[in-house]
């Protein structure tokens, strides 16, 4: 494992800091020009689309989704693991400035997320038996006809089934795991028996279909994300005279984070910038082409609804869950002196090795509300996340296998999926993280190169102003 951990880290490193950031910015860019910054111009449009016609009951559709069911399990897929453990992940290699850029990576991604529902919408199909099928596969082909076309979206389909069928899913299932483990006090090596526990759950539900799964993330969350909002709420007000601190700290070591994490200053603003990035690409999943899957089964009248309902999305995402997890962690542990906030004490690998990513949020939440609620409060929190998390990209990894394999594929790809989900929970955590961030990536390639050749269709016959 530590060889294999080894050269999946050093494939990474270089698909990381010289080939998705300019992916991802320069995708960002592109649809943020050509639709004329629609995620500024429809922000107001896209929260009264969410919340104007919010329910928890949608109910069971003809074929597809509502619009709110869609959103529901792209938002079930996006906050996760990294809204909590990514974060925390990011701010203990990056430093508090890698915040900064996984904002700016989510204000980008709004418009890259509004092209992907668009696109998704435009190229759905609807099959025989009338279900909707739709995704990236489907806007690939459109986009590069012939053989090309085909082999992108082959690429695609099973990158996709390894990196969220399969690998994201352990990474889920290995951070409910960790924290649950720390809850209650559980030696590592029992972490099996949560796990056994988890793949049960996830059975259930993927075996449902997309209607169990739609009235599972419908009412999981809210709820998930109303409970972890003012438990982070409580921590930031009882910590708020550190908060502008908190700010400046985010704003300063965007841009001079070698002054906290050492080494040059080419080098750390690098290590800031690339975690930003490839957090931000996990936590909010804008161009890596995975919630399309949720927005081609939406019953709108027009794209363009569920284009601007996806951007809620990522702001609900980035901007609100994990900026509390932010918040909370740096108003606590690095500023008003906190243990990680003085360099001249703590050096970056003494905090790698004291704060392990799973537990750096359990710690700052337990700084208000003691160890052991603080751990608690974590651990089910990040079971909710988690979890919804492993539905959706169970759902999504399953549109990829019907694709390739058929219909008679899926009940296969459940059960091993169900299997991965077991494996995640005893797995070393750092290797689960690295194979997972390999496959989100060679996800994102196929997916942008689609979208930066499908931009007027992303922006025409729409019936409106873009």
């Amino acid at each position: 494992m530590d060889a294999l951990l080894k050269i999946v880290q050093t494939a990474n490193s270089y698909l990381t800091d010289y080939i998705l950031i300019f992916l991802l910015v320069g995708v960002g860019l592109f649809f943020t020009i050509r639709t004329k910054f629609v995620q500024v111009r429809c922000f107001g449009e896209g929260m009264k689309q969410v919340f104007g016609n919010i329910s928890l009951k949608g109910g069971k559709q003809k074929s597809g989704l509502s619009s709110f069911q869609a959103l529901a399990t792209a938002i079930a897929a996006q906050v996760g693991t990294g809204n909590i453990v990514g974060a925390c992940g990011a701010i203990l290699v990056g430093g508090p400035g890698a915040i900064f850029w996984m904002w700016v990576i989510a204000f980008l991604g709004m418009a890259t997320i509004y092209a992907e529902a668009v696109l998704a919408q435009k190229t759905r199909v609807v099959d025989a038996d009338g279900n909707v099928q739709g995704g990236p596969v489907y806007y690939i082909k459109t986009a590069f006809k012939g053989g090309f076309g085909k082999f992108l979206a082959a690429f695609f389909a099973v990158a996709t089934i390894l990196a969220l069928g399969f690998m994201g899913t352990m990474v889920q299932s290995n951070s409910i795991a960790g924290t649950a483990g720390t809850a209650i006090g559980m030696s590592s090596s029992l972490y099996w028996i949560i796990g056994a526990v988890i793949a049960v759950l996830a059975a259930i539900v993927f075996l449902g279909g997309v209607n169990r799964l739609a009235a599972v993330t419908e009412k999981m969350v809210p709820v998930m994300a109303f409970l972890y909002i003012v438990g982070s709420l409580v921590v930031i007000f009882a910590r708020i005279k550190y908060v502008p601190e908190t700010f400046g700290m985010i704003f300063k070591y965007a841009f001079t984070p070698n002054a906290l994490i050492g080494g040059g200053i080419g080098y750390a603003l690098k290590t800031a910038i690339s975690q930003g990035a490839k957090r931000g690409l996990f936590s909010n999943e804008a161009g890596m082409g995975s919630t399309p899957h949720a927005h081609a089964q939406a019953n709108v009248k027009d794209p363009h609804e569920q284009g601007i309902t996806a951007m809620i999305g990522v702001f609900i995402d980035t901007f609100i869950v994990l900026t509390m997890t932010a918040l909370v962690v740096i108003s606590t542990l690095y500023a008003g002196g906190g243990p990680l906030g003085n360099p001249a004490t703590y050096t970056l690998a003494d905090g790698l090795a004291a704060f392990p990513k799973a537990n750096l949020a359990q710690m700052a939440f337990g700084t208000v509300f003691g160890e052991t609620f603080g751990n608690i409060f974590v651990a089910v929190c990040l079971f909710f996340f988690a979890f919804s998390t492993i539905l959706s990209w169970n759902f999504f990894g399953k549109i990829n296998v019907q694709y390739l394999f058929g219909k008679k594929a899926v009940l296969v790809y459940s059960i091993i999926a169900v299997g991965f989900v077991f494996l995640g929970s005893i797995f070393q955590d750092d290797l689960v993280w690295e194979l997972t961030d390999f496959f989100n990536y060679l996800m994102v390639l196929p997916n942008a190169i689609a979208l930066f050749a499908l931009g007027k269709l992303v922006t025409g016959k729409r019936g409106n102003d873009l």
